[in-house]
């Protein structure tokens, strides 16, 4: 007898047209999911929005910032917004002395007596689909191996052999992002490190205000942030949405194939992206992987699908604020980026 595909994993065998005929409603679900869950923040609305650009293209997202910044409590809500089934969310604190039996499950010694190197995962990150993993650059050399594989993979190892694990969504969080050389590969699986700092000095009113009104309502067993505008369904809808629109091609005027660039990708937008690149590289020496601008592709038009439809547009370039590899760095990506593109910072 064949196992029962979980009802979540049939997403996966939606075709694109299925797709296609619901798809801005889906849009306008999870539109109304991060503007709703914006409200209940203070100044921390681009942190949202790139949160929800993250969970759809299924790129990892890093929050950078000193403690009491909110970076644990925007994760957590987004959670509780997405009304997950239990065994779909795994947190953890990582620390130097972190086993990976805690994060990936301890070993099964029957298994072991009887010659066979297995995790009982269940409860653990490999059955989970959205997952957080505070102070992750705080752990040591075994969970980072671990974690680069499940990562960029999706999978680990069991008894020698590589198994896909669940997980869609993952969200991270560090006071700061060390720069020793052994952390680079795990740095690099973070395209957007989003800067998550105070706001008492600009929003002092608001902060005491919405913070009580936050505590309270937490005290009480009360979740207004739920409001169930979009799931995790709607999400992964629109990534394999998304993906399959990657994928595909029409005809152009003169009957040849049209990739997604060109239909969706404006060769001078397309020539700014490089410029840009270029000058944050040469200039500001901002490292930028190869892996990375693949990567950086699929934000940028999750983005421009998420916020304004379709076509990538010049604000979407605004991402490139986010590829700093260091808080120094991301500071001064926040200011040179919309100058180099003429924006009015966000």
């Amino acid at each position: 007898m064949t196992a029962r595909k979980d009802p979540l994993d049939r997403i996966s065998d939606l075709s694109y047209e299925a797709l296609a005929a619901e798809a801005q409603h889906v849009r306008a679900r999870i539109d109304r999911f991060r503007t709703a869950l914006g409200r209940h923040f203070v100044a921390k609305q681009s942190i949202v929005d790139l949160m929800c650009v993250g969970a759809i293209a299924q790129e990892p997202v890093l929050l950078v910032g000193p403690p009491g910044t909110a970076k644990s409590e925007l994760v957590l809500k987004f959670k509780d917004a997405l009304g997950l089934e239990e065994g779909d969310y795994f947190e953890y604190m990582l620390t130097r002395f972190t086993e990976p039996s805690e994060v990936i499950g301890p070993i099964d010694l029957d298994a072991l007596r009887a010659g066979r190197y297995v995790r009982r995962h269940h409860g653990k990150l490999p059955d989970a689909r959205v997952v957080f993993l505070d102070e992750i650059f705080k752990s040591n050399s075994a969970i980072l191996n671990a974690l680069l594989t499940l990562i960029n993979e999706r999978k680990f190892y069991q008894d020698g052999r590589p198994l896909p694990v669940k997980l869609k969504i993952l969200f991270a969080a560090t006071n700061e992002v060390p720069p020793h050389a052994e952390l680079g590969a795990l740095r690099d699986r973070f395209c957007l490190k989003v800067p998550c700092g105070p706001v008492q000095d600009t929003h002092f009113l608001e902060l005491l205000d919405l913070g009580l009104a936050s505590q309270v309502a937490r005290d009480l067993g009360q979740k207004p942030w739920a409001e169930g505008h979009a799931t995790l369904v709607d999400f992964l809808k629109a990534h394999r949405y998304l993906t399959l629109q990657l994928a595909s091609a029409t005809s152009g005027v003169d009957g040849a194939p049209q990739g997604d660039r060109a239909r969706f990708f404006p060769e001078a937008l397309l020539k700014e992206l490089r410029r840009l690149i270029r000058t944050l590289v040469r200039e500001e020496k901002v490292f930028v992987s190869d892996r990375k601008i693949v990567k950086l592709y699929r934000l940028l038009r999750t983005r421009a699908w998420l916020l304004h439809g379709g076509v990538v547009e010049k604000e979407d370039l605004l991402l490139l604020a986010y590829l700093g590899e260091s808080a120094d760095e991301l500071e001064r990506l926040a200011e040179r980026v919309p100058k180099l593109l003429g924006i009015d910072a966000p």
